[in-house]
Formats: C-alpha cells, structure tokens, sequence
C-alpha cells in the first residue's frame, strides 16, 4: 500500500501525515485523557454498540467533522448518544448544570478505575451462530458494491467497486453496518485481499497490497 505521505482520504483534502508511532503521545492534554475516560464510563453504561458510537460521530454536520480534532469528535458523538438516550438534556449541555435525576442506571452501572484495564481487555464479544451458509470462500474473486448510504458502513468508501480476492473467512459476526442501528444480525466476514494498484492506481506499489475485513452484504462475485 502507498506510505503515509502519499495515503489520502477524501479527493481534494491532500496526503494524510501521521505522527511517528513511536514518538506520537496517547494525549496530547489533558482533557483528551479525561475525554476517553468519560466515553468508556458513558460506554459501561450498555445503552449502544461501539458500533453506535462509530456512527453518532459520523453524523456531525461536515463542518464540523472535518474542524474537530480526534477526541473533538469522540465528545461530539458522545454528546448525541446522550441526549439521544435521555441521560441528557441539550440544556444540560449547554450550560454544565444537571438540571433533574438523570437515568437511573447511571448509579447502578458504573465503570471503576480498577475495572478499566479488565474491561477493555475482554471487549465486545461479536461472534454469533448461524444457519447460513457463506457466499464466498478463500480464493474467490469479488467486489466491494458500489453503494452510497445514509447510514453506517465498514465498507471503506476507496474500496467500493474495487476487485479483491478472499484471503481468509472469520465465521459468523454481527453486522457492524445494522449493529449501529440497533439490529442484531449475523454475517459471514472475510478477510479480503486488494492489489495495491486496484485501489490507487498506476503509482501505487507494484507489490503493495491492503487487507480489510468486509461482510457477505459489502461483497459481490467479481
């Protein structure tokens, strides 16, 4: 796949120029630090997927996606997962100052600091079981589908209608693209190959190749 420099996301928006892994900090202030530990306490709570998660942020307006930070965007979905579910008011919001109970299972769930480390080691079981059989298996040639939704996706947006090949098969797992939604389904997940070249064109690496897990419904026999 193409370096760092020349990776880009949206056309127009130019290469993306990451930080050195090994020099990069896991914050950069302060109130990052507190903003991750405040969206994994509101996460304990049950009420979403991560799946959810991804999603509320996306639904920024444009704007404001493309102006906020990492954890500017965390806070931002958080905020609308909040008042979505009635723990908040957008009063509340506004102006820092509780202004009724709050839900309930805010006492009654909580995510100790003693607890952190345990809980993001385990996760979020995603396997399910099913009747289904799989669409594809390992070597068959497919395509992304070349779709545009309103709504959430894993299908990355440079991938759809490029060719691929399966590389691997995963077994049965929730659909992250209806789990945001709040419809628990199982699909077949693949590991699917993409040549380098498929993906960025003439330029990219001769031998560069990406990988991306994608779902029976992200896919087509090519």
């Amino acid at each position: 796949m193409n370096g760092p420099h020349d990776l880009g996301g949206l056309h127009g928006f130019g290469p993306i120029d990451p930080e050195p892994e090994a020099e990069e900090p896991c914050f950069h202030a302060a109130w990052e630090r507190r903003a991750f530990a405040v969206t994994l306490a509101m996460g304990a709570l049950g009420r979403w997927s991560i799946d959810a998660a991804r999603h509320a942020r996306e639904r920024q307006h444009p704007i404001d996606y493309l102006a906020n930070s990492y954890y500017e965007t965390w806070i931002a979905g958080l905020e609308t997962l909040l008042v979505e579910q009635g723990i908040v008011t957008p009063e509340e919001l506004a102006t820092g100052i509780p202004a009724g109970p709050g839900a309930a299972d805010l006492r009654a769930r909580k995510l100790t600091g003693d607890k952190v480390a345990a809980t993001l080691a385990k996760g979020s079981p995603t396997a399910m079981d099913s009747n289904r059989p799989p669409r594809f298996t390992v070597g068959d040639k497919v395509r992304v589908r070349l779709t545009n939704t309103t709504g959430h996706t894993r299908a990355p947006r440079y991938a759809r209608g490029r060719p691929g090949a399966v590389a691997m098969r995963h077994g049965v797992h929730i659909f992250a693209d209806r789990n945001a939604h709040g419809v628990k389904e199982g699909q077949h997940l693949y590991g699917v190959r993409f040549e380098a070249a498929d993906l960025w064109g003439a330029t990219a690496e001769a031998r560069g190749a990406v990988y991306i897990d994608l779902w029976d419904d992200h896919l087509e026999p090519a």
